[in-house]
């Protein structure tokens, strides 16, 4: 498993600002999304490609296009939902699937209770959206789904990351074509599976308490 942890004050100051518990939810969606954006960049440096031929208002010449099948986005529900519009802004022609998992807060472990995804997912370049890598649990769960489902490599894309979740996460996808991006690695979690010094509640912070 490959690990990039940004390092750009740009994101280090939007992160700032999310950590703050006084920001408000509007803000800290607003936020979500520019900071999911910035990351975006370096998730998808390795995005599937192929050469074209254009005409500019001077001259052909040979470019880019994302190639066939086009990448698919996958939230997990419902804080990844938080973090959709910074990605496709920046990849607007991908598909977008949807992944709804739940923790169990005495036990800690993910349980899948919607799914909204191509059933055959070959060949196919996958970006989940999960805002906080805690345990792993939830993450690893979607992982091998896709990958069940055929998919070629994921990407998984956080805003924080405790140690514990990074290395649950490369000995649950040991072997698989698997990338993470984080926003920062923070100290640890504590007794509750909570990331500290984290941000609390990705859910509750982008939408409020349901």
């Amino acid at each position: 498993m490959r690990v990039h942890v940004a390092d750009h004050p740009l994101i280090t100051h939007k992160l700032t600002v999310l950590r703050d518990r006084t920001t408000p939810s509007p803000t800290f969606r607003a936020l979500t999304e520019e900071l999911v954006t910035l990351l975006a960049y370096e998730a998808t440096r390795n995005v599937s490609v192929e050469p074209i031929t254009i005409q500019t208002p001077v001259a052909e010449t040979q470019g880019l296009a994302l190639s066939e099948p086009r990448p698919l986005v996958v939230p997990i529900l419902r804080a990844g939902l938080g973090m959709l519009e910074g990605m496709v802004k920046l990849v607007p022609s991908a598909e977008v699937g949807f992944l709804g998992m739940v923790r169990n807060e005495e036990t800690l472990e993910p349980t899948t209770y919607a799914e909204r995804l191509p059933d055959d997912l070959s060949d196919r370049q996958c970006f989940v959206l999960d805002p906080m890598l805690a345990t792993g649990g939830s993450l690893s769960a979607a992982i091998e789904f896709l990958f069940d489902r055929g998919a070629q490599d994921v990407t998984a894309i956080c805003l924080l990351g405790a140690p514990e979740g990074v290395a649950a996460l490369e000995k649950a996808t040991e072997g698989r074509d698997v990338t993470l991006v984080l926003g920062a690695l923070d100290e640890r979690l504590n007794e509750k599976g909570y990331i500290v010094p984290g941000l609390g509640d990705a859910g509750d912070r982008l939408y409020g308490l349901v």
